[in-house]
């Protein structure tokens, strides 16, 4: 019996990670990981998807993302699993799958919520003892939040925007906030509900998402 689709409405930010099947590698190198942002920036605009968050990992991504178009999301993980996975198996002389065969989502509510998500996304590397601070990490959204790098395809969520009047401001106020870290209470909310499909947020905006659905 084939699985319900992803339900991501369009308009609402979106916490999804694919992992490499078994938990295989899915990056071997700097040129893979830059191969994959290269499709998810094309991806994103074919199929309008704006992406506010994201970090590559060596056996999976996490990444933020709100779709204009209902179905936007899943068309766009489809698309990465042609553009990305094809070449990839070429050059190694492998076949099948590399990725696990459904991405996982939380759909996440604005205001705090949100923001903890970003943060979550980008302290990756410092929780798996990749380096001790998130802008020692190359692949990662961080320095654009942090100190206004500039990436073609990062769209900055509107909640980031909020944080001051001035893109010096809001830089400031956000690594402010990534200093302060992610209680343990948060990490583990956002982890639970990313694997179990739930949604991140306060039970009127869980009513919300439900009225949604039905």
């Amino acid at each position: 019996m084939p699985r319900p689709p992803r339900f991501c409405p369009p308009g609402y930010a979106v916490h999804v990670v694919q992992r490499g099947n078994n938990r295989q590698t899915c990056f071997t190198c700097d040129g893979d990981m830059a191969a994959y942002a290269h499709w998810l920036h094309e991806g994103a605009k074919k199929y309008a998807v704006a992406v506010h968050a994201w970090v590559f990992m060596t056996n999976h991504v996490h990444l933020l993302l709100t779709p204009s178009e209902s179905g936007g999301i899943s068309r766009l993980m489809q698309y990465m699993g042609r553009q990305y996975v094809q070449p990839f198996n070429y050059k190694r002389g492998r076949t099948g799958t590399l990725f696990e065969g459904r991405f996982r989502s939380s759909l996440v509510q604005d205001s705090v919520y949100l923001l903890n998500c970003i943060r979550y996304i980008e302290l990756n590397p410092v929780r798996a003892g990749m380096t001790s601070n998130p802008g020692g990490y190359h692949w990662s959204s961080y320095k654009s939040h942090a100190f206004g790098q500039s990436i073609s395809m990062w769209q900055p969520h509107v909640e980031y925007l909020k944080l001051g009047e001035t893109a010096a401001a809001r830089q400031k106020s956000y690594r402010h906030n990534v200093s302060m870290k992610l209680s343990i209470e948060v990490t583990h909310k956002i982890r639970h509900c990313l694997n179990a499909g739930h949604v991140l947020g306060n039970d009127a905006f869980r009513d919300q998402i439900e009225a949604l659905r039905n």
